[in-house]
């Protein structure tokens, strides 16, 4: 079947079998492979995408129900002039990531989060990661990440 999604702002079409996954799709056809494939199980959130703004594990998504729909990625929270995303100065200046094979997914989780809620608590960073797994940090330099990206202060 033919799919066409915009990824990033760029339109990519291309024919694909019924069964391709976004993540895929993603990965394969767009090139983009910041999005990673974990556990293909929805169960670790490395390959979560903002789909129309909301954020899904690409894992669990048929390149087909994204057809005609807007996905952004990690490569595209980089702005046009190459400037890093508040959340991924965060990631890197407070510690954020170890192996870094979560934080695509965690990045784009959160940048979901703080759209539906720019000034979270603690607590609801936790609540909004929980589908996300990291197994390096222990998450508390991952929730310091966010609370900086949000402009609050940070705890020591």
């Amino acid at each position: 079947m033919r799919v066409t999604i915009e990824i990033n702002g760029q339109t990519v079409t291309e024919e694909v079998e019924d069964r391709t996954l976004l993540v895929h799709f993603v990965r394969d056809v767009a090139g983009l492979t910041a999005t990673n494939v974990g556990c293909d199980t929805t169960s670790c959130g490395a390959c979560t995408v903002l789909l129309d703004g909301e954020s899904v594990k690409s894992c669990t998504v048929l390149a087909a129900q994204a057809d005609g729909h807007r996905v952004t990625t990690l490569e595209g929270l980089t702005g046009e002039d190459g400037q890093r995303h508040p959340l991924q100065r965060a990631f890197s200046e407070h510690h954020g990531l170890q192996c870094g094979f979560c934080t695509p997914g965690m990045i784009m989780a959160a940048a979901s989060l703080l759209q539906e809620n720019p000034r979270p608590t603690r607590e609801q960073v936790r609540e909004g990661l929980e589908g996300n797994l990291c197994r390096c940090t222990g998450y508390h330099n991952i929730v310091n990440a966010v609370i900086a990206a949000s402009g609050q202060e940070v705890e020591k």
